[in-house]
């Protein structure tokens, strides 16, 4: 069974980066878990965790609810900024 905290981070409207996660865990699994043969995969991920958490915050700023856009929504942002 996943505690709540892990549903919480598989859920695609909660975490923008489930796919970036999965893909840096895949990378340190392969690789025998060293880090410098993934190092695109962290940046891809922190870039991800920056880049949301940016819309999130100026959401917060402007009161916008929910504060994370849902999965839905992102993807009409993302398309929007080509």
């Amino acid at each position: 069974r996943m505690s709540r905290h892990a549903k919480k981070l598989r859920d695609h409207d909660i975490n923008p980066c489930v796919a970036e996660t999965d893909a840096t865990t895949k990378c340190m699994n392969d690789n025998n878990y060293k880090k410098d043969m993934c190092t695109d995969y962290f940046l891809k991920y922190r870039n991800c965790r920056e880049f949301w958490h940016g819309i999130m915050m100026q959401r917060r700023r402007n009161g916008v609810k929910p504060e994370m856009p849902s999965a839905d929504e992102r993807k009409k942002i993302l398309e929007s900024m080509g």
